[in-house]
C-alpha cells in the first residue's frame, strides 16, 4: 500500500539505495545525531508515516500551550468535584443527575486518583485531540495520497475549536478521538466487508457514544455515505453495517432512558445544552466552530470546500474522500438542529464528532489547486515534495492568522469562567466564621473547587453536602428554617453568579427566593467586589426602627414578619387543638375563669415552601427568634453553624457580631 506512496517524493533515499550501500544501511547510530538521521530516514521514505506524525505533534504543542492556566471553568469544575468522589457516590449522582457523562466521570476518576490538579484533569483531553488530528491525517492518506492526509491533519490540529477543547476538562475531545477511529474503521470495513471488521466498528461507536450519545449521529452521515457509493457496495456491506449500528444502538438504549429525563437539568448540571431552540445563529455557531472564527479563514475554508466538491479527487477505494467526508459535515448538526427543536439539545460541542470532515474536504481542494499550479508552471516542473511543503506552509500561515484566538483560549481570561479569581477575592475578603449565601446555589460550585478560599466560612443555606445528597451542589435547607438562620446574624456575604444580578432573573427555588426577600428587605449593601465570573457582595442588618415605648437601652429584637405570621399560624393551630380536646364548653369555661391567661409559646413549623405571596410587610408587629431551631448540617470543609450560641438573655436572641471590617 505505501510502496506506491513513497515514490511521492522522487529523489529521496529509496530501499533499494540502502541495500546498494550497506555501509550507510549499518551505519552506527549511537549519538543523538544518529536517531535524528534515522528518523528524518523513516519520515522520507514513508510519507503516510510523515503525514500522520506532523499532526499529532503539532495537536501537542497547541494543547500543551493551556495545559496549565491555573483555573477552572464551570464544567470543568464539575469534572473536577465529581471525579474525586468514590465509585459509589459517583453511581449515587448519575442516577438523578448528569447521567450522560457517567462514564466519562468513571475515567477521570481513575486519573484524578494519580494526583489531583489541572494538568491531569486536561491531559486525557490534550492527548486524545493528538490522536484525533493523527486519525484525521490517516483517513486523508487511505482515500487520497499522503500529503492530502497530511494537510487534512494540520488544519484540524489547528483550528481552534479543537486547541479549545484540547485543554478543556470534558469529554469532548475524546469524543473526537473515538468518532475519527470509528470513521476510518468503517472506511476499513466497506473496503473488506468481513464481519470482524464490522464489530469492530461498531464496539468503538458504542464506546464512544458512552462518552457522548451524541456520537451516535455518526450512524447516520456513514448511512448517507454508503447510499451514495451504492454502486459501489454490495447488500452484504449494508448488512454488516446495519448489525453494527443495531448493536451499538442496542447498547446505548440503558443510557438514552437513563437521560432521557434529566434533559431539562443540562444548566443544574455539566451539560451545556441550551433551553431555547437555535434559528439561524445556532447554524453560524456550527461554522464558525467547524471552519475558524475570523471571516478570512472561513471564506478561504469554504472555497476550498467549494473546489474539491467541484473537482472531486478520483477513487483509491470503494468510497471517495467526498461521499465520505460531506454526509460527515452535513448530517449530525442537521439532525442536532432538528432535535434542539423540541429538547435542550443544541451546543457546538455536541457535532464535534463530524468536525474531521471539514479539513478533508478543505485538503482535497488544496490539492486540486496544487495540481492547477504544477501544471501551469512553465520548464521543469517543481519537486512534488515542494507542493506538500506549500500546503504546510500555507496552514502555519493560518495557524499564525488565527493565533490571538489560541492565545486567549491558553489563558484563563479566554474561557467563559474564571472560577479561581472568585476564589482569589474570597480569600482575601472573608474571615473564618463569616456567613456566607450562595446564589443562586449553584454559586457553591466556587466553594466547591477551590475550598481554601471559602475555608472556615458558615454556609447557612447548605442542609446536606454534595457527597452525603448524591447532587452536584447540595441540598439547601427549606425557606422558612434559612429565615431562622438570617435572624440570628447581623451581616451576611453574597456570592451571586452574573446571571442572578440581572433583575429579570427569576429564582429557581424558594429558598433563592427567601435569600433574594430577605437580604433586600432586611439587608443594606456595604460592599461589593465584582468579578467576571461572579460578584461577592457584603450585607449589614438594618437599623430597626425603635417603638415609642421602647425601654431605653435595650436592643430591638431581629423581627421577619414572614416568621411571625407562621408562629401565629401555628399557635392558633395548636390553641384549636387544645380547645377540640376539652371535655366540654363548660370545662373550658371554668378553665379560663379560674387561670390568668398564658399566651402560647410558638413552636417551629414543619418545613414547607415559601409562598412568594407572603410579602415582608413594612409595619409588621416584631417577634423573638425561636431559640429551639433545628440545628444546621454543614459540608465537611465549613465551619458548622451554631443555632444557639451563647449569649445574654437580654440580646433577646440577638447574636453579637465583630465589628464590621472595612474593606
Amino acid at each position: 500500500m505505501y510502496r506506491s506512496q513513497a515514490s511521492a517524493y522522487p529523489g529521496s533515499p529509496t530501499v533499494s539505495a540502502h541495500r546498494t550501500h550497506p555501509r550507510a544501511a549499518t551505519a552506527p547510530a549511537e549519538g543523538p545525531s544518529g536517531h535524528l538521521r534515522t528518523l528524518a530516514r523513516v519520515l522520507l521514505v514513508r510519507p503516510a508515516v510523515t503525514a500522520v506524525t506532523v499532526p499529532v505533534l503539532a495537536a501537542l504543542a497547541i494543547g500543551a500551550w493551556g495545559l496549565d492556566r491555573g483555573s477552572m471553568s464551570r464544567e470543568e469544575s464539575v469534572t473536577y468535584e465529581i471525579a474525586r468522589r468514590s465509585l459509589p457516590e459517583i453511581w449515587q449522582l448519575i442516577g438523578s443527575a448528569d447521567a450522560v457523562h457517567g462514564v466519562y466521570y468513571v475515567l477521570m476518576h481513575y486519573v484524578l486518583r494519580l494526583h489531583p490538579g489541572e494538568v491531569l484533569l486536561r491531559l486525557p483531553s490534550v492527548l486524545a485531540v493528538a490522536l484525533a488530528a493523527g486519525l484525521v491525517a490517516a483517513l486523508g492518506t487511505r482515500l487520497a495520497r499522503a500529503r492530502v492526509g497530511l494537510w487534512a491533519g494540520l488544519l484540524y490540529a489547528v483550528t481552534p475549536a479543537t486547541g479549545y477543547f484540547a485543554t478543556d476538562g470534558r469529554p469532548y475531545a475524546l469524543v473526537c478521538a473515538g468518532a475519527a477511529a470509528a470513521t476510518l474503521l468503517f472506511v476499513h470495513a466497506a473496503e473488506l466487508g468481513r464481519g470482524r471488521d464490522w464489530c469492530r466498528y461498531g464496539a468503538v461507536v458504542g464506546c464512544t457514544a458512552y462518552l457522548h450519545e451524541s456520537a451516535a449521529l455518526l450512524l447516520a452521515a456513514h448511512a448517507v455515505t454508503l447510499l451514495v457509493s451504492w454502486r459501489r457496495v454490495s447488500g452484504g456491506r449494508w448488512r454488516g453495517w446495519a448489525v453494527a449500528a443495531a448493536a451499538a444502538l442496542t447498547a446505548l438504549m440503558p443510557l438514552i432512558s437513563l437521560t432521557y429525563g434529566q434533559l431539562g437539568a443540562g444548566a443544574e448540571g455539566g451539560q451545556p445544552g441550551r433551553t431555547e431552540a437555535p434559528g439561524m445563529s445556532g447554524a453560524d455557531e456550527i461554522l464558525r466552530t467547524f471552519a475558524g472564527p475570523t471571516p478570512l479563514v472561513i471564506t478561504a475554508v469554504l472555497l476550498l470546500i467549494c473546489i474539491a466538491l467541484n473537482a472531486p479527487l478520483p477513487r483509491t477505494g470503494r468510497l471517495s474522500l467526498n461521499s465520505l467526508a460531506l454526509p460527515l459535515v452535513l448530517v449530525p448538526p442537521a439532525l442536532l438542529l432538528l432535535l434542539a427543536q423540541s429538547a435542550p439539545l443544541f451546543h457546538p460541542a455536541y457535532v464535534l464528532c463530524a468536525l474531521a470532515g471539514v479539513p478533508l474536504l478543505a485538503a482535497a481542494g488544496g490539492e486540486r489547486c496544487a495540481a492547477v499550479v504544477r501544471r501551469s508552471l512553465p520548464g521543469r516542473r517543481p519537486h512534488r515534495a515542494a507542493a506538500a511543503l506549500t500546503g504546510v506552509v500555507a496552514v502555519a500561515a493560518a495557524c499564525l492568522w488565527q493565533l490571538p484566538e489560541h492565545r486567549s483560549q491558553a489563558a484563563a481570561g479566554g474561557r467563559p469562567e474564571d472560577m479561581a479569581a472568585v476564589a482569589r477575592l474570597a480569600a482575601a475578603e472573608l474571615r473564618p466564621g463569616d456567613p456566607v449565601l450562595y446564589l443562586p446555589s449553584q454559586a457553591r460550585r466556587h466553594a466547591l473547587t477551590y475550598p481554601d478560599g471559602f475555608k472556615g466560612t458558615k454556609d447557612l443555606a447548605l442542609k446536606a453536602g454534595p457527597e452525603a445528597s448524591g447532587t452536584l451542589y447540595g441540598t439547601e435547607t427549606d425557606a422558612l428554617d434559612l429565615r431562622r438562620r438570617l435572624a440570628g446574624v447581623d451581616r451576611v456575604w453574597v456570592l451571586a453568579e452574573p446571571r442572578a444580578t440581572d433583575a429579570a432573573w427569576k429564582a429557581g427555588s424558594a429558598t433563592d427566593e427567601a435569600k433574594i426577600s430577605v437580604v433586600s428587605e432586611q439587608f443594606v449593601l456595604r460592599g461589593e467586589f465584582p468579578e467576571r465570573t461572579g460578584v461577592l457582595r457584603l450585607y449589614v442588618r438594618r437599623v430597626p426602627e425603635r417603638p415609642i415605648d421602647w425601654p431605653a437601652g435595650k436592643p430591638v429584637p431581629v423581627v421577619d414578619p414572614v416568621l411571625e405570621a407562621h408562629e401565629k399560624e401555628q399557635a392558633r393551630r395548636s390553641g384549636q387543638g387544645a380547645g377540640a380536646g376539652a371535655a366540654g364548653p363548660e370545662a373550658a369555661a371554668g378553665s379560663d375563669a379560674s387561670s390568668p391567661e398564658v399566651p402560647v409559646a410558638p413552636q417551629p413549623g414543619p418545613e414547607q415552601a415559601l409562598d412568594p405571596a407572603e410579602g415582608l410587610a413594612p409595619d409588621s408587629v416584631p417577634v423573638e427568634q425561636a431559640p429551639d431551631s433545628a440545628p444546621v448540617e454543614q459540608a465537611p470543609d465549613s465551619t458548622p453553624v451554631e443555632q444557639a450560641p451563647e449569649q445574654d438573655p437580654a440580646a433577646d436572641g440577638r447574636v453579637e457580631l465583630p465589628p464590621l471590617q472595612q474593606h
